[in-house]
């Protein structure tokens, strides 16, 4: 086993603090990783906050993780040290259902096992996430980041980037679309990022007018200030897709209307309360109401290279270990552009 310096959440009403894991040398089939940078994504505070319930503590988060090979186990034939790698939202799941055989592994009919704050299905044993030096991974898990990507700004991909680009995909975003992203913070942003390399043209609807010179800088073609009830008419019927990145309480019916006939809007953010929908929204045009989860191993591959291949990456401030809790709060007031990211060879200096 090898001792390894974290950070972790005692328990729900804690701040994050150094402690000490333990990580196995790989098994076969196994990959250690030298973790050099690691995102952070709102669900690290939801569930170091134990807000969704159900959290495992001490909890290490973090599911955007990039680093490089340190070593491999008996038959791993895809990596070998020093290969730049990443591990996202999840490190196994059962690769004998329908969605595990079509590359769906984050629809595992079994369950996923999740980065952290889930169990080892051979062990039962907690997974710790990507706040931490290393991390041992089975081979099939792990992915391999493009040269033209940088490190650090490569690892928020890992789950904003997949998060936004999987959907997108999915239904069939093209070039020439009319498209309307409905939030700008890290998944917004990325969802801008990455429709407009896919040709589609971007609308930004943020309740914030001072996001507008910002949306036009990462891609988009147009703002809309939500705030304005006047908006939402000028805007009806306007768009194909709607990509959905807020999870505050807002009017479901009133983007709704802003669709096509067979317009589609994708849910990527979980508000805490059900949201009502009027059957007339969806009836009258034919219109659609769906949600997406992350994406699968393959999928996330593929996004990974169409970003190298089109110049893509989150826009990222860089922070030491020893801010992550001052990160969490100015995430929770929406102070950063777009995604913290922690330097973890702060950590290492830290120990």
């Amino acid at each position: 086993m090898l001792t390894t310096p974290a950070y972790a959440a005692a328990d729900a009403n804690s701040p994050l603090a150094p402690h000490t894991i333990e990580r196995r040398d790989p098994r076969a089939g196994e990959v250690l990783i030298d973790i050099l940078y690691c995102g952070v994504c709102h669900s690290d505070i939801h569930q170091a906050r134990d807000e969704w319930g159900g959290s495992i503590f001490p909890m290490v988060p973090g599911h955007e993780i990039v680093g490089r090979v340190a070593q491999v186990g008996e038959g791993v034939e895809r990596f070998k040290p020093g290969n730049a790698v990443g591990v996202g939202c999840f490190v196994d799941s059962c690769r004998s259902c329908a969605q595990c055989e079509a590359g769906e592994e984050q629809y595992c009919t079994k369950g996923m096992v999740a980065t952290y704050n889930g169990r080892e299905r051979d062990t039962g044993a907690p997974t710790h996430g990507g706040y931490s030096t290393r991390i041992t991974v089975k081979q099939e898990y792990v992915l391999r980041i493009p040269e033209a990507l940088p490190l650090d700004r490569a690892a928020p991909l890992l789950c904003a980037g997949i998060t936004t680009y999987s959907p997108l995909k999915h239904y069939g975003v093209k070039a020439g679309d009319r498209v309307a992203v409905v939030g700008l913070g890290g998944l917004g942003h990325m969802a801008v990022k990455l429709a407009s390399a896919l040709g589609a043209e971007v609308t930004v609807l943020s309740t914030s007018e001072s996001k507008r010179e910002a949306a036009l800088q990462l891609g988009a073609r147009d703002f809309a200030a939500t705030r304005d009830p006047a908006t939402f008419k000028q805007l009806a019927n306007r768009f194909d897709f709607i990509v959905d990145t807020v999870s505050g309480e807002h009017d479901y019916n009133a983007y709704l209307s802003l669709l096509t006939v067979d317009g589609t809007m994708i849910l990527l953010g979980i508000p805490e309360a059900p949201a009502p929908v009027a059957a007339g929204m969806l009836i009258m045009r034919r219109r659609k109401l769906v949600g997406s989860l992350i994406g699968g191993i393959r999928e996330t591959q593929e996004m990974l290279d169409f970003c190298a291949e089109h110049g893509v990456a989150s826009d990222i401030e860089l922070i030491d270990i020893a801010d992550i809790n001052e990160a969490y709060e100015r995430m929770i007031a929406g102070d950063v552009r777009y995604r913290f990211v922690i330097d973890m060879g702060s950590l290492k200096a830290e120990a």
